[in-house]
């Protein structure tokens, strides 16, 4: 045969072969064009077309403090977790509200969430301070976290802020933090308890009461506005938190003498505040992810706070020439003594 003919040579169906190859050719291109589509259609289901739902977050704390970094790993979880269905817009104190109206902003739904301590609003409701700055019976922020959690605490919050105060939110609680100090006195021999009589005085919440049982003269103040009235002389001592966030805010540029050890508030926790009609819209699995995620940054925060508190309170030492005192036992025995008289009151 010749070459034309064996290209013309007839199968037993009675196709040329040439016919053969072309079919063989477009079938091919056919199954790879099937095949990229069932690629396509394969993976469409993986893929999240939908835009993420954006939250608006804001802290009572000011831009450099460092308890909005705490915030940020929270936010963080929470993006991981969601794979990205969740992004929350976090923002400092004033950027929306002051701090101490984030409570009233989540539940009008100004804010989505909220993330300040529950002595922030102690004057709507002094029964806040027994989620933070409450009587000390021997037990920590741990424990208090024990009771939040598996003790009945939570059930108590949500009966307190939505049956009696008629709030719109849920609560959720982490970070149990250290004992707080004494704080920051300009006087380095503050011993016993006649040196504080009549001293103006920051702290919030049901401390105020037990330090003004004590004799002190209190102002309830944000931490933002704690440095201009030392430099006002509105109050003559103060305490915050930490050594970092008290750092943050300036506290050794007004005061050099740092008093650790203290009853005043020692077992004070973070508190998330979420916009209840904002939540109970989201699926179940979102819902749940912002929840657990407080707990996942409690975890963080804990281990960040133990880092940076130690290096920063040694900093503060070598670095702003602030001096460090131990609280004197004769005013930690006037702080119980207080307590004692102050519960009474509040039954």
């Amino acid at each position: 045969m010749t070459d034309s003919k064996v290209d013309n040579a007839k199968t037993d169906s009675g196709q040329p072969d040439g016919s053969r190859r072309k079919f063989l050719k477009g079938s091919l291109a056919a199954a790879g064009g099937v095949a990229a589509a069932g690629t396509t259609l394969v993976g469409a289901p993986y893929v999240n077309a939908q835009s993420p739902i954006v939250l608006k977050m804001q802290t009572a704390w000011g831009g450099g403090n460092i308890w909005n970094d705490f915030a940020r790993e929270y936010v963080d979880r929470v993006h991981s977790m969601s794979g990205g269905r969740i992004q929350i817009d976090l923002l400092p104190s004033g950027a929306v509200v002051k701090a101490f109206q984030v409570m009233d902003a989540v539940s009008d739904g100004v804010l989505d969430i909220g993330h300040d301590v529950p002595v922030y609003w102690y004057g709507k409701n002094k029964a806040a301070s027994l989620f933070g700055t409450g009587p000390v019976w021997g037990g920590s922020a741990n424990n208090m976290m024990s009771w939040w959690y598996a003790g009945g605490g939570r059930e108590l919050y949500r009966e307190l802020t939505q049956d009696i105060m008629g709030l719109n939110v849920v609560g959720a609680f982490g970070f149990p933090m250290p004992s707080q100090p004494f704080g920051w006195f300009k006087d380095d021999d503050v011993t016993s308890v006649d040196d504080i009589q009549g001293l103006k005085y920051r702290t919030v919440g049901l401390a105020a009461d037990l330090l003004q049982e004590m004799g002190m003269s209190v102002a309830q103040l944000p931490g933002g506005e704690i440095v201009p009235a030392m430099e006002r002389g509105v109050i003559d001592a103060f305490e915050f938190n930490n050594p970092s966030s008290d750092s943050d805010f300036g506290a050794q540029d007004v005061a050099k003498n740092y008093y650790l050890g203290s009853y005043h508030q020692a077992s004070e926790s973070f508190e998330w505040l979420f916009n209840r009609d904002m939540l109970e819209s989201l699926d179940d699995d979102l819902q749940a992810i912002l929840l657990h995620a407080v707990e996942a940054a409690s975890t963080s925060n804990t281990a960040t706070a133990l880092d940076r508190y130690s290096s920063d309170l040694e900093s503060l030492q070598t670095e702003s020439g602030v001096t460090v005192h131990r609280t004197s036992d004769e005013i930690l025995a006037a702080q119980l003594e207080a307590w004692s008289t102050l519960i009474p009151t509040l039954e």
